[in-house]
């Protein structure tokens, strides 16, 4: 069973259930993951004991926003639109990511999934098929490439690729330019406290997540089947909290609007049909390069 056929299975009560918007459960979890932050950054800037220890994990908490902007491209962690807005801008200005942009850029990807032509994540690089590029890859390096031309393109005039409506390239412009001034300026006020609370554990983190990341659709295959191009990968409760039930990828590509928090229970009704799937993030990484290594 693919996955229309399976979201076309369930009765219209079980479909309304899963797809239920609430701003209580988000915004349950983002005080949490705040606070979180919060308390690293603060013993980051106090220098107090193995201060040193926490820039990686202080890192881990700015760099896993992506999950949460990715999430509120789709409208779908608040129920109230205007969060869905603001957090997901906040988000992207946390990581250099540009949420106008970054939403039809992951719209066209959720259309064209592992298509080799047609996905925009395909569109420049791939994934990684060689040691070098896997390692290229993990370095994030391609990465900030990538998204500062982005931003630096943008604040000019977006490039006028198929997934973006010509009716927005002005407000993308826009955003841009926005970004650019405002980095400029704190960077001018601030340049050190920025370096150590943002620059590098941004830098140090972005390999952790561009492993879990190659993990939602790497070697998977080709196919219009979202439970078969994506995968789901299990893991432990802290990972699922870091990335906003992520982790249960091809159960969101499959039915984008259901909430992060209903997952788990789309979940129940996916399960049997996964065809992609991995045993956690190491034992996924390892299968990966394995897979590299013997081409």
């Amino acid at each position: 069973m693919d996955h229309q056929s399976l979201i076309s299975s369930l009765s219209p009560e079980t479909r309304a259930a899963l797809t239920d918007r609430s701003d209580r459960p988000a915004l349950r979890h983002l005080a949490l993951y705040l606070g979180a932050t919060f308390t690293t950054g603060l013993w980051i800037a106090q220098g107090w004991s193995l201060w040193w220890l926490l820039l990686v994990p202080h890192g881990v908490l700015l760099t896993f926003l992506f999950t949460l902007e990715h999430e509120c491209t789709h409208q779908t962690p608040f129920k109230s639109r205007w969060l869905n807005e603001v957090v997901g801008r906040l988000c992207g200005l946390v990581i250099a990511l540009p949420f106008l942009w970054f939403r039809y850029f992951h719209l066209a990807h959720h259309r064209f999934t592992n298509d080799p032509d047609r996905d925009p994540e395909l569109a420049a690089h791939g994934r990684p098929d060689t040691t070098r590029d896997y390692l290229w890859y993990l370095s994030g390096l391609r990465y900030w490439k990538a998204v500062l031309g982005t931003l630096c393109r943008n604040a000019v005039w977006p490039l006028d690729a198929p997934y973006l409506p010509p009716s927005r390239l002005g407000a993308m412009a826009w955003e841009a330019r926005i970004m650019l001034a405002f980095y400029l300026v704190i960077l001018m006020l601030w340049p050190v406290q920025l370096f150590w609370l943002w620059l590098l554990p941004l830098f140090l983190a972005q390999p952790i997540l561009r492993l879990y990341l190659l993990a939602e659709h790497g070697h998977c295959p080709p196919v219009a089947n979202m439970l078969e191009n994506t995968r789901t990968t299990f893991t432990n409760r802290l990972v699922r909290f870091l990335a906003w039930n992520m982790p249960y990828h091809a159960e969101h590509h499959a039915f984008p609007a259901v909430p992060f928090h209903k997952l788990p229970e789309l979940h129940t009704v996916t399960k049997a049909h996964l065809k992609s799937t991995s045993d956690g993030y190491t034992s996924f990484s390892k299968e990966y390069y394995q897979v590299i290594r013997n081409q």
